[in-house]
């Protein structure tokens, strides 16, 4: 989201008060009693706990996302697998962070994914200026390979005007483990403004979906890892496009609007979409297997009280789905820039605000052990990387 240079600041974390559902709350946008739960109270015990009422009133770290060239609005967020390849640049356990904006804080138009870690804050990992724009569609394969999208700001006045006239098809870059272009992965109908992704890694294999925000669709890449151990590549099987039908159009504040957020539920074959302009999430059958465009799918969570045009998903272990509000649409300005947790059936769980201003809510990434959790969200209107570690 494209943040006024001039808003306040404030002490992140500062606004890190959660709102909890009540037992046999509902999802069908009538309010929900809630309370100022205590940030660090446990509602239950064992893995399948909700996310969001673990974590601590105040993030772990706060760490700076801006590189040495000045980009902002950092948009999305990967962790690095475990058994990614070490002689390269990363290391399992890193995070990734893609940057949307230059250093003019103009959409469409940063070149940079930065590492951040505890050595390193950030410190460049990829740049390229020929593909402005990296989105939320960032993912790391634990062959050794970096994926991201770009949705670029072709005129470089970071405003989408008309009919999209002015935004870049884009693309999905291939980065390899040392910082490099591989390849690049294009289609004029395929994947038109890449807008986020999500992962289905099996190894030597992957399902890769992505959401195309231009043209209001989700596309699967079947890829494959070909060559050997040093060299491997990345070469692509079949692309099919898998969802379609929802809300598409620039924004004033956005840039765009359409299809974001994705997530995966492997164990049931259902991907989970969150559909900003429709200001709501949907769910797509069979969707590592068909061959077929489901159209937007059943509907998994309609809530106008909680939902304010999510943008950010992520699926956690217990089924529920966390999502990012980028307040493009259904605004609430009581509650700017939410993250909310809702189980898989759509019922409220909990949510707080992430900052004080509108539109700084974007990419999230979990990761779930059987030590606990860690947490990560970008603040793209501070440009920093939250992050939590909680039991």
């Amino acid at each position: 989201m494209h943040i006024p240079s001039s808003r306040a600041s404030f002490a992140v974390g500062s606004l890190f008060a959660f709102a909890t559902a009540a037992c046999g709350g509902n999802s069908n946008g009538q309010p929900e009693p809630t309370s100022n739960a205590s940030a660090s109270a446990t509602v239950c015990d064992g893995a399948l706990c909700p996310v969001l009422p673990r974590l601590s009133a105040h993030p772990t770290a706060s760490d700076n996302t801006v590189p040495s060239n000045g980009d902002v609005n950092p948009y999305g967020v990967a962790f690095v697998p475990a058994g990614f390849p070490a002689d390269g640049l990363l290391r399992a356990g890193d995070i990734l962070v893609s940057n949307f904006n230059d250093s003019a804080n103009l959409q469409g138009t940063g070149t940079t994914i930065v590492r951040v870690n505890a050595d390193a804050s950030p410190s460049l990992f990829f740049a390229d200026a020929k593909a402005p724009g990296f989105s939320t569609a960032l993912g790391v394969l634990r062959a050794g390979f970096v994926l991201v999208g770009n949705v670029p700001s072709t005129d470089g006045s970071g405003a989408c005007t008309g009919q999209q006239s002015n935004i870049g098809q884009g693309a999905v870059l291939v980065i390899d483990r040392h910082g490099h272009l591989a390849s690049t992965l294009s289609s004029t109908s395929l994947l038109d403004g890449p807008w986020d992704m999500a992962v289905d890694d099996q190894g030597s294999s992957a399902h890769v979906f992505v959401s195309n925000v231009l043209k209001g669709t989700v596309t699967r890449v079947d890829i494959g890892i070909e060559g050997d151990a040093d060299e491997p590549r990345v070469g692509v099987g079949s692309e099919v496009q898998i969802a379609s039908g929802y809300t598409h159009r620039c924004d004033p504040a956005a840039l765009v609007v359409g299809p974001t957020g994705l997530a995966l539920d492997r164990e049931r074959d259902v991907l989970f979409v969150a559909a900003t302009g429709d200001n709501a999430i949907f769910e797509i059958a069979q969707a590592t297997e068909t061959m077929r465009d489901a159209g937007m799918g059943r509907v998994a969570v309609r809530d106008a009280t909680h939902l304010h045009g999510p943008v950010g998903l992520v699926r956690a272990e217990n089924g529920d789905l966390i999502s990012s509000q980028g307040d493009a649409v259904n605004a609430d300005p009581n509650h700017p820039s939410e993250i909310v947790e809702f189980t898989r059936h759509g019922r409220f769980v909990a949510q707080f605000s992430i900052d004080s201003s509108p539109g700084s809510a974007f990419g999230m990434a979990l990761v779930e052990t059987n030590d606990g959790l860690r947490f990560v969200a970008v603040d793209d209107g501070l440009n920093v990387l939250d992050v939590w570690n909680a039991k």
